[in-house]
């Protein structure tokens, strides 16, 4: 098959995004497929005339892949680097080379790539893709609008609010909630902008960061608890892990840098709650209009009390990535992992 695995992108989580699509390029390749790594917003300056022959370069666009550094990317200088310096999230010969594929593996994560956007002009387009269709990645990249579904589907979540930046000197009191609270971008991923405050200073500078990545906040109450993560695949539950940060919580360092975190798959922990879980994100995976894949992040209290926090649409395939080593878990190789994500991806237009 000729494929585009579509990275990077315009996103705080590009470097993280750019890992994925490596990865999933590298073993594609392996496997006698005919790939290319693209980045989403910095495209390819081509010969029109000789797209074709992008699909068959020898290095398979994998330099564009440098690895994933500790602070999330400086997306303002990438902005300035592009060349071509359109307005365009979309960089040059993106559509075109889409096009010619017979699938694009979406190696996206945040923004453009989770938020539906692509999804919805590659329906219009005709264009195939890997993942969730566009009604579910915008239902689940909003975490207000996931909260509220959440609620009426019967997936135990944190209860909390949503602020708007000019109501950002609203009181937590006014907000119904005290102190330690978590503040958190409302459509943002790999726990960039993520806080927990425990003191008013601390809150008023938390929500001061969150709302440098965007306009719209999540404040929920601190919920105190082991965390968990369940990956999904054709509407079926993985093996719950469970991921345990040698410091602070799992964060971007922690999700991403080597030797910063602690992951046991299968769960060390009792079956009805490992099953409590996997249901929870069925209901979820169901209850937000996903299809294909997801993953969903879970806290589990001392007392036995589990909560939904979110569900990733379009989750993390590095190799310190998450589904993954469930999906190993459940006897299935990284390889084998993105043929069925093909394979299940194709089904959804036959």
């Amino acid at each position: 098959m000729k494929i585009i695995v579509l990275a990077g992108g315009l996103s705080t989580e590009r470097d993280v995004s750019l890992s994925s699509g490596a990865g999933i390029c590298r073993t594609l390749k392996e496997r006698g497929h005919d790939v290319f790594l693209l980045d989403a917003f910095m495209g390819l300056e081509y010969d029109s005339d000789k797209l074709e022959e992008v699909f068959t370069l020898e290095n398979s666009g994998l330099e564009i892949a440098e690895g994933i550094k500790t602070t999330e990317p400086d997306l303002q200088a990438i902005k300035a680097s592009r060349p071509d310096q359109s307005p365009s999230l979309l960089g040059p010969n993106v559509i075109e080379l889409c096009r010619m594929a017979d699938i694009v593996f979406m190696g996206l994560h945040g923004d453009i790539g989770e938020n539906g956007k692509l999804q919805a002009t590659f329906d219009i387009l005709g264009i195939k893709y890997t993942g969730p269709n566009s009604l579910g990645s915008a239902l689940a990249m909003d975490k207000g609008i996931t909260k509220q579904i959440f609620k009426m589907s019967g997936v135990p979540t944190p209860s909390g609010t949503w602020l708007k930046k000019e109501n950002k000197n609203k009181s937590l009191c006014e907000l119904g909630l005290s102190l330690p609270v978590v503040v958190k971008p409302c459509s943002g991923g790999s726990s960039i902008g993520v806080y927990i405050p425990q003191t008013d200073a601390e809150y008023k500078t938390a929500v001061e960061e969150s709302f440098k990545y965007e306009d719209e906040i999540i404040i929920e109450p601190y919920i105190k608890g082991r965390e968990f993560a369940v990956g999904i695949i054709d509407g079926k539950a993985l093996p719950v892990i469970e991921i345990i940060p040698k410091s602070n919580f799992f964060d971007y360092k922690n999700k991403y840098q080597a030797d910063c975190t602690e992951e046991i798959c299968p769960a060390h922990i009792d079956d009805t709650v490992a099953k409590r879980m996997q249901e929870a994100t069925e209901r979820a995976f169901s209850a937000l209009k996903l299809d294909v894949y997801s993953r969903a992040d879970f806290l589990l209290t001392e007392d036995g009390e589990i909560y939904c926090l979110e569900v990733n649409s379009l989750p993390g395939m590095t190799s310190a990535s998450l589904l993954p080593k469930e999906a190993q878990a459940a006897g299935i190789s990284y390889g084998d992992l993105c043929e069925l994500i093909i394979q299940k991806s194709l089904e959804k237009y036959n």
